[in-house]
């Protein structure tokens, strides 16, 4: 079986070359074991020798200390994406989401990459210490995020920001600051989401609401599944 595992491998990296696609594995990715779609997975990642990792955490050390229930660990997934940061350049990140939408948001990061649309970073909070005020005011993208259940998805995955410090929370018919604190929204920033955006016109057709449609302010870096 690894003999036969082996020659599969040969094979798919030959094709890989003859389409003219550069293969971002490693040795420690690929071994006599790898099966045929974790071979395909290796092959298809948009990963070139210049691309910046920002997060290269594992399961485990990404949902370290969030004081979440195992019923609720239990639904999340460590998702690897891609995307072009405000540097111009390819960076890699994790997000880490309700297995639900995990097939969701890798569509959305691929849309977004595919588009060039600006996302700056994309980190599991476990790198601001479960302290999302933080997150947002260093325009981190993230999913997952324990709080009170009873009205954050993000509890439990199943809401994602997407660059909140271009795309600040803004109140409606009271006069309190944007969130995160400072932030101003510039609609001709590469990474800023307005009515009509083809990224945002995605979201909604992968099925998730839009926080800016909600009542009492716009939350344009929010997105959401029920």
């Amino acid at each position: 079986m690894r003999l036969q595992n082996l020659f599969f491998l040969i094979f798919l990296i030959i094709l890989s070359c003859n389409n003219n696609r550069r293969d971002s594995a490693t040795p420690a990715d690929i071994h006599a074991d790898s099966t045929a779609e974790d071979l395909q997975n290796i092959i298809q990642e948009p990963v070139l020798p210049d691309t910046i990792i920002d997060a290269s955490y594992t399961f485990d050390e990404a949902v370290e200390y969030s004081e979440a229930p195992e019923e609720i660990i239990s639904q999340l997934e460590l998702v690897d994406v891609y995307y072009i940061s405000t540097d111009g350049k390819i960076h890699k990140g994790q997000v880490v989401t309700n297995r639900q939408i995990a097939n969701d948001i890798k569509e959305i990061f691929s849309f977004m990459l595919d588009e060039g649309f600006v996302v700056e970073k994309a980190i599991p909070i476990v790198k601001y210490g479960w302290n999302d005020s933080l997150s947002m005011a260093d325009n981190n993208s993230y999913s997952f995020c324990y709080r009170n259940i009873s009205y954050s998805k993000h509890a439990t995955g199943m809401a994602i920001d997407i660059n909140p410090r271009f795309n600040p929370l803004r109140w409606k018919n009271i006069d309190r600051p944007n969130t995160p604190a400072g932030a101003v929204l510039d609609t001709t920033v590469n990474g800023t989401l307005y009515p009509g955006h083809i990224v945002a016109n995605e979201f909604r057709r992968l099925g998730f609401r839009w926080g800016h449609t909600f009542t009492k302010y716009y939350d344009d870096h929010h997105f959401e599944k029920r």
